[in-house]
């Protein structure tokens, strides 16, 4: 059977080799790239009228219209994250007219996972304090920094969010031997790794030597990891955001840090972004941070465009589509 054609909006800034890709790639469809376009895909979209005449939006077009512009049936972000959209009034509209809702998570669930593993190695093989020693004062104090280094094999880590990077996570840390848990609002059966629900998490969190925080923003999560739940971890432990900063109680982790509770938190997000060149996090002892890098990578916008592509033709070809969430 033919493929209708269909009218794909699209305001990502793209360079030009993804551009070119998307461009050929569509086939029969009309691709539509807004003047509006953000080239940061993190940025979010305002009202476009070209929005109005799309079957499909692809990039981040504003939520409201989207609710407002009964023709658009599918909306396919240029991110793993979809909090803006995850509000009743988006997902009733979608649900009414059969819409449906995928993000770029498979793009973005291995250079992620990549990131949160080299934030745990480098602190292992005390990196960091390394290489501050080589900017400040060329120390070589190798008694010390052997001494304080540390084996993964045997620790223990809980992931908190259990979708497509923790998986690839729990992948790269499977040859170490690691006690590993996982935590997800429900359990379906097929992780990888042992998986409890939300509720039991507390749980398990006190024998964690490592504690990683993958969690998505919304009402649910905020400040989830509160003064309680940094008390309730084993002194020692690590902490690693490469979720939302909004889910953490900055000021609970600042005091956590200042009074050796943890051994270190590693933070590729925060709340508000940027952060403040004057903002506690940036001297708080044992903290580093990334300006939400952990996604980036040399290829980024052209996988991007890829995985819509592939997405576009699973449509096509009436296939379910990938990372689907709504």
């Amino acid at each position: 059977m033919p493929t209708t054609p269909l009218t794909i909006y699209c305001n990502a800034s793209f360079p030009e080799s993804a551009t070119a890709a998307l461009a050929r790639g569509v086939g029969p469809h009309r691709l539509v790239v807004s003047p509006l376009a953000r080239a940061s895909n993190l940025a979010p979209g305002e009202p476009d009228p070209l929005l109005a005449d799309a079957d499909v939006a692809f990039g981040q077009p504003d939520p409201q219209q989207v609710v407002d512009t009964p023709r658009v049936k599918w909306v396919h972000l240029t991110t793993a994250g979809y909090t803006r959209y995850d509000t009743a009034a988006v997902r009733a509209a979608l649900a009414a007219r059969g819409g449906r809702l995928t993000n770029s998570s498979s793009v973005y669930s291995e250079p992620c996972a990549e990131h949160a593993f080299a934030f745990m190695l480098a602190l292992a093989r005390q990196l960091p304090a390394m290489a501050a020693e080589q900017v400040r004062d060329r120390a070589w104090r190798p008694a010390f920094h052997r001494a304080n280094c540390r084996l993964l094999a045997g620790q223990s880590a809980i992931l908190y969010g259990y979708g497509a990077i923790a998986r690839r996570l729990a992948e790269l840390l499977g040859p170490f031997g690691m006690d590993l848990v996982g935590v997800r609002r429900t359990v379906k059966g097929d992780e990888t790794i042992r998986t409890v629900p939300t509720e039991d998490a507390d749980a398990h969190l006190a024998a964690a030597d490592h504690v990683f925080d993958v969690l998505p923003g919304s009402p649910a999560t905020d400040g989830y990891f509160s003064a309680a739940r940094f008390a309730r971890m084993k002194a020692g432990a690590t902490f690693y955001n490469i979720g939302r900063g909004t889910t953490v109680d900055q000021p609970a982790l600042i005091a956590a840090l200042e009074g050796g509770r943890l051994a270190g938190a590693y933070l590729d997000v925060t709340d508000p972004e940027p952060l403040p060149p004057d903002h506690p996090l940036w001297a708080a002892p044992n903290c580093w941070v990334t300006p939400h890098t952990a996604g980036g990578h040399a290829d980024e916008f052209d996988r991007l465009a890829e995985h819509f592509l592939a997405n576009l033709r699973r449509h096509d070809r009436g296939e379910p589509l990938a990372d689907r969430v709504m």
